[in-house]
């Protein structure tokens, strides 16, 4: 919101985070279907766009797509990095109503560049818990979710906070509830999240997600929103609108009466 930083970023601009979840969700709402062909050359467009900051994992899978058209990366120890699961929320918000559509839209967009048990499982939870805040649903059903995948995949436990907010998915994640389950506004749970310092703007990007899901659009701080670019927030607020416009949830509630 201030601008600077390490990479000397305007106010109100954003990063990776966002351009790539804009990529993902652009392609969802141009085919109307999950293609990872089409947001793989979105991906590549924004690449060769020489963009302000890309992490190490998704240039590599990025640059694998424009050498041989590789869709799927092979399975790697040193992808459990979270540049998959901070582009979760168009594909959440595609999903909506469908949690088996979700599990398979989650890992296809994921493995373009990470392909890791814990990104999976990090990718998953996260759709999961929009899906849950959406549909209105407390805090503490959110909590339970986390509790349940914290018990098949106790690498996520975050109680006690070890205090690590870099760039492996677990350290994200363990940042974001952290903040998230300990704080009871938008704006209080962004601040607390990104002052963690580390990869603050994926932590801030995961925690937003779900935390503006929870609160919703009254709980967006106006003078923040003042601060975006307004051609940024016209375009948001229309994929959000055709994302969840072509989600399982809507199609149903559209359908005739029999």
């Amino acid at each position: 919101m201030v601008g600077g930083g390490w990479l000397r970023l305007r106010p109100g601009a954003v990063t990776d985070d966002t351009e790539l979840s804009l990529c993902v969700a652009r392609a969802l709402v141009e085919r109307g279907e999950l293609s990872r062909r089409a947001i793989a050359e979105r991906f590549a467009a924004w690449l060769t766009g020489r963009p302000t900051d890309v992490g190490n994992t998704c240039r590599r899978g990025i640059r694998s797509y424009l050498l041989d058209g590789t869709l799927e990366v092979p399975p790697s120890a040193g992808d459990a990095g979270n540049g998959a699961a901070m582009r979760m929320l168009p594909v959440a918000l595609f999903t909506l109503g469908d949690d088996a559509l979700l599990a398979r839209c989650a890992v296809a967009q994921a493995h373009l560049t990470h392909h890791h048990p814990l990104s999976d499982a990090a990718c998953l939870l996260l759709g999961r818990l929009v899906h849950a805040a959406c549909r209105g649903e407390p805090l503490a059903a959110l909590r339970a979710l986390v509790g349940r995948t914290v018990a098949e995949h106790p690498a996520f436990r975050f109680e006690p906070y070890p205090g690590l907010a870099s760039g492996y998915v677990v350290d994200t994640l363990q940042t974001v509830f952290h903040h998230l389950f300990s704080t009871r506004s938008f704006e209080e749970t962004l601040v607390a999240t990104v002052n963690q310092g580390g990869d603050a703007d994926t932590t801030g990007a995961i925690a937003g997600m779900i935390a503006g899901a929870l609160h919703g659009p009254a709980g967006l701080p106006p003078r923040w929103l003042r601060r975006l670019d307004p051609r940024l927030l016209a375009e948001l607020a229309a994929l959000a609108d055709g994302l969840v416009d072509l989600s399982p949830l809507a199609v149903r509630q559209r359908a005739p009466s029999p």
